[in-house]
């Protein structure tokens, strides 16, 4: 009896320091671990089609990745130096601009002390010279810690490559160490890929474009430095209740301001298709059985900010998303309500 106790405590010691030793070796690279993992959950669709006309899997999922590859990280090779000299020139026109004197042009009332507008044209000045910087550092921290982020992305590549192939023994492995029946398998795997779906395409892809039509107005009617504000455009469309609009706005004032009335009115236009564009644009992608409410996805994408970086827009929602469904699914009961968005 006491040996058949010490083997199951050696065992079980053992066992833990393996799990943890595998965290602190996964640990660098986990992210691009579960990047690829989402990328292969979208990527699964085109995947299938594609298998069907090649019925090849290597090849299939191989044309994928160096699709993705060519969509993704050309543009990024090739834009991050214009990123990074527009993110230098705001710097050093922020240093130069006045920002009171428009605001007390538009707001006469409002800026009549001299104090306050001192004080409120500080904080602006501050606000967009450390977002600047902050984008500066950023984009060159990419260059500088090339070797590392190459790393990163073939794992992410690998990953990607291998659950596309393999997707139906990774299903089925991960199906028996559930501890659930086969009915709620099957719920669990279907709510998951919905949600993950309606995250994606439903924030993340219709933010990307809400950002680029923003961007194509600012191309158009020539507004300065319009690669790193149609990025951030892109970022902040892809936030629920916040929008395009913070971007765009701004810069139509701006222009108005300095005399530009027709680039301000066509900012403006585009601005309004932009965040207006989203009622049409959603339907197609997102079903309202698997719609989040606006309001878990801002505070998913807010909480994974801070905890993940950049990728947290995606994570947040997504890790808030698969506890509700977890809890639905605990519950054994229909959605609730109260997480989701009514239609």
């Amino acid at each position: 009896m006491d040996d058949t106790y010490f083997r199951k405590v050696t065992i079980t010691l053992i066992l833990a320091v393996l799990i943890v030793l595998t965290f602190l070796l996964l640990k660098p690279i986990l992210m691009s671990i579960v990047v690829g993992v989402i990328l292969a959950i979208v990527l699964s669709p085109l995947y299938t089609k594609l298998t069907q006309i090649i019925k090849s899997k290597n090849i299939a999922s191989f044309l994928i990745c160096l699709f993705l590859f060519i969509l993704l990280v050309l543009p990024f090779w090739f834009f991050t130096p214009i990123l990074i000299n527009q993110s230098f020139k705001i710097y050093f026109a922020a240093k130069q601009t006045d920002f009171v004197t428009p605001l007390k042009t538009v707001f006469p009332s409002l800026f009549s002390s001299d104090e306050f507008s001192a004080e409120i044209g500080s904080v602006i000045y501050s606000f967009v010279t450390g977002t600047a910087n902050s984008f500066v550092n950023m984009f060159s921290q990419l260059i500088l810690n090339f070797p590392t982020l190459f790393l990163q992305v073939l794992v992410t590549f690998f990953t990607l490559f291998f659950v596309l192939k393999d997707k139906e023994k990774i299903i089925d492995y991960v199906k028996s160490l559930m501890p659930f029946s086969k009915e709620v398998e099957k719920k669990l795997f279907e709510s998951s890929k919905g949600i993950t779906i309606s995250v994606l395409y439903g924030q993340v892809l219709i933010g990307l474009i809400q950002g680029l039509i923003v961007g194509l107005g600012f191309l158009i009617f020539g507004v300065p430095n319009a690669l790193l504000l149609t990025l951030l455009a892109c970022l902040a469309g892809m936030f629920p209740i916040i929008g395009t609009t913070i971007i765009w706005l701004p810069v139509l004032i701006y222009l108005f301001v300095a005399g530009n009335i027709w680039p301000s009115l066509g900012i403006g236009i585009f601005g309004f298709i932009s965040t207006t564009i989203d009622n049409f644009i959603r339907p197609a992608f997102v079903s309202k059985r698997t719609n989040m409410h606006p309001l878990l996805i801002l505070i998913g994408m807010i909480g994974g900010l801070f905890l993940f970086g950049i990728l947290g827009f995606i994570l947040g929602p997504l890790i808030i998303a698969y506890i509700l469904i977890i809890i639905d699914i605990y519950r054994r009961k229909g959605t609730v309500r109260i997480f989701t968005q009514s239609s």
